[in-house]
This record gives C-alpha cells, sequence and structure tokens, in this order.
C-alpha cells in the first residue's frame, strides 16, 4: 500500500492527494489518517510542502462530503417514510421515530456535523443525514470544511514531525478509533435499551 500510495503521491502530486481524500471519504478504501500521516511524511522527502498537502486535503474531504451530501438530499425523509411504510413493523421504526430524529438533526446538526469530523468513519457518513434534513448547504461548508481542515493540520503536522515514524501516529490513530468505536457501541446499546424500555412502558 505504501508503493501505491507514493506512486499517486509522486505521480500526481497535489492533484493525487485531493483523489485520495475524496474517495476516502465517498468509499473509504484506506484510512484518511494514513494518507494524511503519510502526506505529510511526504514533505520531507519531495517537494510537496505542508500547507499544500493541508489545502489539497482539505479540498478532497470537503469535494466527498458535499457527494454524500447530496446522496442523502436524494434519500430525502419522505422517501424513508416511504421505506418505512413497507418494511416499519420489521425495522420497528415508525414515521414518528424518523420525524423526531429528523427533528433532532435539525436543532442540533451544525455541532453534530463539526464534531464529528474528528471521529473516523462518522466522519464522512456525517453528510448524509445533513443531506437528508436539507441542511443550509453554506453552513454544511463552512463547519465540514472548518472541522476538516482542523483534522488534516494536525496529522499532516505529526506526520511531518516524525518522519519516517510516521506509522506510528498510524497506529495511535487506530487506538483513538477503536475507543471511539466502542464508545459509539455503547452508546446505542443505551440508546436501543431506553427506546425498548420506553416502548414498553407506552405500550402498557
Amino acid at each position: 500500500m505504501i508503493d501505491w500510495l507514493t506512486t499517486i503521491m509522486n505521480d500526481f502530486g497535489y492533484a493525487g492527494i485531493i483523489l485520495l481524500i475524496a474517495v476516502e471519504n465517498i468509499f473509504p478504501p484506506i484510512p484518511s489518517e494514513v494518507i494524511l500521516t503519510f502526506g505529510g511524511f511526504m514533505t520531507t522527502t519531495s517537494e510537496l510542502t505542508i500547507p499544500g498537502v493541508v489545502i489539497s486535503a482539505t479540498g478532497g474531504s470537503v469535494l466527498g462530503a458535499v457527494v454524500l451530501y447530496y446522496i442523502g438530499v436524494q434519500l430525502s425523509v419522505k422517501r424513508l417514510e416511504k421505506i418505512i411504510d413497507r418494511w416499519g413493523h420489521i425495522l420497528r421504526v415508525t414515521k414518528e421515530d424518523i420525524k423526531k430524529a429528523d427533528k433532532w438533526f435539525d436543532k442540533y446538526g451544525p455541532w453534530t456535523v463539526f464534531f464529528c469530523r474528528f471521529i473516523p468513519l462518522i466522519r464522512s457518513l456525517i453528510s448524509i443525514p445533513a443531506g437528508m434534513s436539507k441542511m443550509n448547504v453554506l453552513l454544511f461548508l463552512v463547519l465540514t470544511t472548518v472541522g476538516t481542515l482542523i483534522w488534516n493540520i494536525v496529522l499532516v503536522y505529526l506526520g511531518a514531525a516524525v518522519g519516517n515514524s510516521w506509522e506510528e501516529i498510524v497506529g495511535y490513530m487506530d487506538i483513538y478509533s477503536n475507543i471511539v468505536y466502542g464508545l459509539i457501541i455503547i452508546g446505542v446499546i443505551v440508546l436501543i435499551v431506553l427506546y425498548i424500555r420506553k416502548r414498553k412502558s407506552y405500550n402498557n
């Protein structure tokens, strides 16, 4: 994989970084942590610069986020409700659940989009519910760009700072990701339990 990344970045430079990050956002073949830290390392061995890598990576991230946002727009809450009409009895989800989730995102969506940019995997997927809720495009772009820029700056600078040891940063990011995923799973389980208890008390 390293040889592949080296070839793309050497042959296509910043355009290669934009492409890699954009594809990673839409369909993650390799984690952005690898691309960013390796890109930082490449600034010490090639003509690539830290600002150039950061700007290119941010551009690619925003491009991928916009694609997912408009996929979310096409899904829309109304289309989800049609799916619920057909499969809701199996999924144990009602139209009211969808409406509540949509209202929640309307209220807390901006903060969610920003902070989710620091959570692996979810940082890309959060663009879909943003599109579904018809979040203001300009606000979405601003929050996505700012959050992504912070993430990219940190990882690119770390990659440049540690040089040949850039893979150690990726190792630490894997630990960070696993902790975050564990917390998310626990949170989902708690929400499911609370939801089931609420439904039971309602039915009684």
